[in-house]
């Protein structure tokens, strides 16, 4: 199903139909202030491991992100920031940053990285956190089953012909992004640059 979700007001009633997909163990493909992403409510297990399949890769080798509403609600699946991480967090989010830190107990165990560490996004996107909102839950973000953006994955419309079948449910919100999320791991001393994308590493540290 490709569903028309207003960028700036997106209707309830069909803000409600994305909701009760999710709920249901559904997949979602949904905007973000980067690429249109893929996902689905981090505490339904057998969602996650049907990205897995669709994805090609092993639930115990993946390193998934997921979206959360703010920093208060980051704070809730990360273990303690201390001071100088949080004056980061706070400058960079929301924006097109995923950040690696230390995974609390709430994290599902499918999620969380060997090293017990997990990425959290806040994207700059009021449609896909308007989602996390009302679901109450955040949702798992990862790329969607293409080897790079190219300008076509642009469009919600050309994404559902390619990727509606895999799927419950193709967000149409307007044009996409074509950059990835800027990658910053920051379990160690010092927050270390992953991968360069959208947001820029330079501006936060």
């Amino acid at each position: 199903m490709l569903l028309e979700l207003h960028p700036q007001n997106p209707h309830p009633r069909n803000l409600k139909t994305v909701i009760e997909c999710l709920k249901d163990g559904g997949i979602v493909i949904y905007p973000t202030d980067t690429v249109y992403g893929m996902g689905c409510d981090i505490f339904s297990g057998s969602a996650v491991e049907r990205i897995c399949r669709i994805k090609g890769i092993d639930p115990k080798k993946a390193h998934f992100s997921f979206i959360c509403y703010d920093l208060s609600h980051l704070t809730d699946y990360t273990k303690s920031v201390d001071t100088p991480l949080f004056r980061i967090l706070k400058k960079a989010l929301p924006g097109p940053y995923t950040f690696i830190l230390p995974a609390s107990r709430q994290v599902p165990k499918m999620l969380k990285a060997k090293r017990n560490t997990v990425g959290i996004r806040v994207p700059d996107n009021l449609v896909c956190r308007t989602i996390v909102k009302e679901l109450g839950n955040p949702i798992m973000s990862t790329s969607l089953p293409i080897e790079e953006y190219v300008e076509e994955y642009t469009d919600p419309e050309i994404i559902h012909q390619k990727f509606g079948h895999l799927v419950d449910i193709v967000i149409d919100a307007g044009a996409g992004g074509l950059t990835l999320s800027t990658v910053i791991d920051c379990t160690g001393d010092e927050p270390e640059l992953v991968r360069e994308g959208a947001g820029s590493f330079e501006a936060l540290v």
